[in-house]
């Protein structure tokens, strides 16, 4: 089986994918790679492939997306099939550049709670009764990573290139997968993506909104195990 390599959200770890990897791991390894280790798309790319299996299946979730299409830029070679989850391949607009370098001295002040419970999270989730949940592991691992890794995150997404012309050259398997009601990387946004990669699939999650992953595991690993077969 090739291996599975996951590259989580932003100020997100392993633990953002734990039902994918309890549904998966029975039958083929699973990585799940941190990206908190630079503050570039180029660096953070080239750590996860120094620690992958020489080929592989590549999944990434928001900036997590954002890393797996900065590794088809550069090695895709090692990539057999590819699945951007609630993501975006442009580069960051003005005002969202401008937004963070205040976020980033809150976070130094020693605010990264107050940042991510009213700039950031608010923003993630779909209505339902499993919300709160999902918020309080969201801030756990946030809180467990740090405001060093928030600044560096910040860095990387706020100075990284538009890759809608990498897109339009995967010629792997690959999956688009949103939550319907994701606000920060909206459907349409995955609509382009489908457009730009050649015979990908695009899949919308009922009831979820930025981590279809947590907030609708099943729907969510239903598509991904397709995605691994096909």
């Amino acid at each position: 089986m090739t291996p599975l390599v996951l590259l989580p959200g932003m100020m997100c770890d392993a633990r953002l994918y734990a039902p994918q990897i309890a549904a998966f791991s029975g039958t083929r390894t699973v990585h799940c790679a941190p990206i908190g280790g630079h503050d570039s798309m180029a660096a953070l790319a080239d750590a996860v492939l120094a620690h992958a299996p020489p080929r592989f299946a590549l999944a990434g979730l928001s900036m997590g997306g954002i890393v797996a299409m900065e590794i088809m830029a550069t090695a895709p070679e090692r990539v057999e099939r590819l699945a951007l989850l609630d993501t975006n391949p442009r580069a960051e607009l003005p005002e969202m550049q401008a937004r963070r370098a205040p976020q980033m001295a809150r976070v130094a002040a020693g605010e990264l709670r107050e940042v991510m419970r009213d700039e950031m999270k608010p923003n993630y989730l779909a209505d339902g009764p499993g919300r709160q949940a999902v918020l309080d592991l969201c801030m756990d691992m946030a809180l467990d990573l740090g405001p060093d890794v928030f600044a560096r995150q910040s860095l990387a997404l706020r100075d990284r290139p538009d890759r809608q012309e990498t897109l339009r050259g995967v010629r792997v398997p690959t999956l688009i997968l949103c939550g319907r009601e994701d606000r920060l990387c909206p459907v349409e946004r995955h609509e382009l993506m489908h457009v730009l990669i050649p015979d990908s699939k695009l899949e919308i999650v009922e009831g979820a909104g930025h981590l279809p992953v947590l907030e609708n595991p099943a729907a969510t690993n239903t598509a991904l195990a397709r995605w691994l077969d096909a």
